[in-house]
């Protein structure tokens, strides 16, 4: 049987009736690569889901969850199974614009998921003739899943389970490579027994698990501490430690992730993801500048790990297997570059203080948690907006496919994403990136960020000026001439 781990089920237990935790991946695609100039047409779309439904159990798997929240859900067939319930399409409304696509998708992905049926849910939006960038005739297909179910990477397992590598509909994932895997539902008895003795062992197996990982712990808040006392500063308060209400906002920007390689080289040993959270750093700043709420302190930015060794080919375990860190972005430093450094420097601090600890010891831990007691944790984090002690923005950047992708033989275009938020955290930047561009998105609610559209352009801002700032530091001139 296949249970939810610790880890996924807290995403349940920490959901509010104004905020649920799920992730909403967008694709745009153009029909002008269809052989033979053919119109894709919605049902081809459902046929084209329907065959790849054995590519991932998420399809057709509900939750079962054990009464009194005893133990913790287990992943069931869906008996019931709708296809057409969870696949559905609308038409933008005039004009048909960039901001009307944001509202759509805002809309949508605001809207809970159905608990007793499986946890995702796809929109097929037509009618983006009039979005900037976009070839005339581009569809979207936003496809939103519990966060209970998948993490950033494997969401992109999921989507890539449907995706073709040509035209001409040669799969991504060979369909003889998987099999339909099946999770049948356990009787009552059986979940009554699993339940006590998970119960009866969790004591016996947090302490055996403390004892085999108290050196590693020890280590670890050693470091951590020194980090923070390095760091010098608390969490300063923002307008993004709020509680996050039902009205979600998005919007989007993107560049090429060539220029983002580039830039790396201003600060030796910087990666792509340092140059994501410089960038929004400085996005930051320019926005509570411009409102005059910037703050002595820097900012702290909450960042998810991927634990998984790739993007694997099979989705055999979707869930999560994140881990995360916290590093200051530095909002409090106008200059780009020395942004950059800074921000090099604190995200290398926290991996290294984290590098004595085993990558699932906090897995091995908190499995040893019994599930009414994280029901009640979960709760009680929720009332107190935990989050906003720890950080003020969430940043998570995931790596995607650097080649074109197709379904129906449309070519996808472009790939965005909208993430969930937490009470006490209202910003999310999620920064996907496919085929030779990365799009920073951002998601937010109404009252947090009511010009959210100015700060899509605070983000352009800070782009630009760390792209000319590198271009003029010396180590990219010596990177650039060593590579002539």
């Amino acid at each position: 049987m296949d249970q939810l781990s610790p880890q996924d089920a807290q995403f349940l237990y920490m959901e509010s009736e104004d905020n649920h935790i799920q992730i909403t991946a967008i694709g745009i695609f153009d029909p002008s690569t269809v052989p033979d100039g053919r119109t894709v047409r919605f049902k081809e779309i459902l046929a084209h889901i329907e065959r790849r439904l054995h590519m991932s159990p998420l399809f057709r798997r509900r939750l079962d969850r054990v009464p009194l929240e005893l133990d913790f859900p287990y992943w069931v067939d869906d008996e019931h199974f709708d296809l057409e319930y969870h696949v559905q399409h609308c038409r933008l409304p005039e004009p048909g614009d960039w901001r009307q696509l944001c509202i759509q998708l805002s809309r949508f992905h605001a809207r809970p998921l159905d608990k007793a049926r499986p946890l995702w849910e796809m929109l097929v939006i037509e009618g983006l003739d009039h979005v900037r960038g976009l070839p005339e005739g581009c569809y979207a297909i936003a496809t939103k899943l519990h966060h209970a179910a998948v993490d950033g990477v494997s969401i992109m397992n999921f989507y890539r389970a449907l995706m073709d590598v040509d035209n001409r509909g040669t799969p991504a994932v060979p369909l003889d490579s998987v099999e339909a895997k099946h999770s049948p539902r356990p009787g009552v008895l059986e979940l009554a027994n699993r339940a006590v003795w998970n119960t009866v062992r969790s004591p016996i197996g947090m302490a055996d698990a403390m004892m085999r990982s108290a050196p590693a712990l020890y280590r670890w808040a050693q470091q951590a501490l020194t980090s923070q006392r390095e760091a010098g500063a608390e969490i300063p308060d923002t307008r993004f430690n709020c509680n996050a209400s039902p009205h979600k906002m998005f919007d989007a920007t993107g560049f090429k992730l060539g220029t983002l390689k580039s830039i790396r080289k201003a600060v030796p040993g910087s990666t792509v993801n340092d140059v994501v959270l410089c960038i929004c750093g400085g996005a930051l700043r320019h926005y509570l500048e411009h409102h005059k709420e910037l703050p002595p302190e820097s900012l702290v930015a909450w960042v998810p790990i991927n634990k998984r060794p790739g993007l694997a080919a099979q989705d055999e375990d979707p869930g999560n297997r994140i881990t995360s860190m916290t590093s200051a972005i530095h909002t409090d430093v106008d200059d780009p570059v020395e942004r950059l450094r800074l921000i090099h420097r604190a995200t290398n601090r926290s991996k290294t203080a984290r590098a004595g600890i085993s990558a699932r010891l906090m897995t091995d831990l908190s499995q040893h948690v019994p599930a009414a007691t994280l029901v009640t944790a979960g709760r009680l984090v929720l009332r107190a907006g935990v989050a906003a002690s720890v950080c003020n923005v969430m940043i998570s950047n995931v790596p995607g496919p650097q080649v074109p992708l197709y379904m129906n033989g449309a070519k996808q275009v472009a790939t965005y994403g909208i993430a969930p938020l937490a009470d006490g955290m209202g910003l999310f930047i999620a920064t996907p990136s496919y085929n030779g561009n990365i799009t920073f998105n951002v998601t937010s609610t109404r009252e947090t960020l009511p010009d959210i559209d100015f700060f899509v352009k605070c983000i352009r801002k800070s782009h630009n000026q760390l792209r000319t700032a590198a271009k003029l530091s010396p180590n990219h001139k010596r990177s650039v001439k060593k590579a002539l």
